[in-house]
């Protein structure tokens, strides 16, 4: 077995007592009343889900590197205690793109892959791991003995519209997993035409509400827009936990692993330098010249070698957009500007 790192073990701690105080507490409380990073440091207040006030909802911070899906893995345990399915929870892993999708599924599917090892170990062998577009290989029995993980895209789920999207679409060979079900079940999609109008879909999406997923959210920031959460209200979240490096501004972090703490346990090996601005613009500047002074022993390289600086500038609904940065390198650094490339999401 992989044997995790301190800091690993630490954020599942952390994890771990807040889940158990949200059991008796509520989430609120249980996120305002957790222990800080730092004793004293002020932690912003909690933001629960709309419509899902009572579902944990927690982020952990952790930079790249840091072992975010190994740490998943590990979560699934502790979510599954806190949402009484510790043999058999079914969790709905989301990530932004069909790579990371890929990449997640091949570790998790790898009996000799760390991933796949401490799921097998948690769950004692019994294990189910599917892609979201096969969700239809799920048995009920599988939803009642297994630990079940759905891994997909937010894309997926994420629509305005149900009709025509595989997950919320009424499938005949889901009817197994409804034969219990009252037909007046509240909160579940129901048919708006034909025949059977006013009948419960057998949809996949309707078993993740009956079910209340442990939803496991890989770069969260990507997540963040309303149709993601209004995604979260359709399939009745039961808890939700988000791992990225960089959280969006109303994410509930729970816990921070620094870069730092990465390098101190050897898992980054270039050496890291960090400086402290009082401003951005304060930060450009030293990062400006930062670069002028490693071009000079960098043009003594046998090999061409040149420095350059990346700057992540904030979103459109932000104060120092890209145009605002740009600017400042052009008015205020004298960059000429077809010397910064610019990156956007259009």
């Amino acid at each position: 077995m992989f044997e995790p790192k301190p800091f690993q073990k630490e954020t599942i701690k952390k994890l771990a007592g807040f889940l158990e105080a949200a059991r008796f507490d509520g989430a609120r409380a249980a996120f305002e009343n957790a222990p800080k990073e730092v004793p004293g440091e002020w932690r912003k207040p909690y933001v629960p889900l709309d419509k899902l006030a009572e579902t944990p909802y927690v982020c952990l911070r952790l930079p790249t590197g840091g072992g975010k899906t190994f740490l998943a893995a590990r979560a699934v345990k502790v979510g599954a205690k806190f949402l009484e399915r510790e043999n058999n929870p079914l969790v709905l892993w989301l990530m932004p793109t069909d790579a990371i999708r890929q990449q997640t599924l091949e570790t998790l599917n790898n009996p000799k892959h760390p991933n796949r090892e401490q799921l097998n170990t948690d769950f004692d062998g019994k294990l189910r791991v599917v892609d979201i577009a096969d969700f239809s290989l799920l048995t009920p029995q599988d939803l009642r003995d297994k630990a079940c993980i759905v891994v997909g895209t937010f894309a997926a789920l994420r629509v305005e519209k149900t009709e025509g999207r595989k997950v919320y679409d009424h499938r005949e060979d889901l009817e197994p997993h409804f034969a219990s079900i009252p037909p007046n079940t509240p909160g579940l999609e129901c048919q708006t035409d034909g025949p059977d109008k006013g009948r419960i879909k057998f949809s996949f999406a309707n078993i993740l509400a009956l079910v209340r997923p442990l939803v496991i959210v890989d770069e969260a920031h990507n997540a963040t827009s309303g149709l993601s959460y209004e995604m979260l209200q359709r399939v009745n979240a039961g808890c939700v936990l988000e791992f990225t490096a960089t959280p969006a501004d109303d994410s509930n972090v729970l816990h921070h692993v620094s870069a730092s703490v990465l390098k101190s346990e050897e898992m980054i090996k270039l050496p890291i330098m960090l400086n402290e601005h009082p401003t951005w613009q304060e930060a450009l500047t030293d990062s400006i010249l930062t670069r002028q002074k490693l071009a000079e022993p960098a043009r003594q390289e046998p090999d061409f070698l040149r420095p350059i600086v990346l700057i992540q500038a904030e979103s459109k609904d932000r104060e120092v957009t890209v145009k605002v940065v740009e600017d400042y390198l052009v008015e205020h650094e004298k960059i000429e500007r077809e010397r910064i490339a610019v990156a956007t999401g259009s």
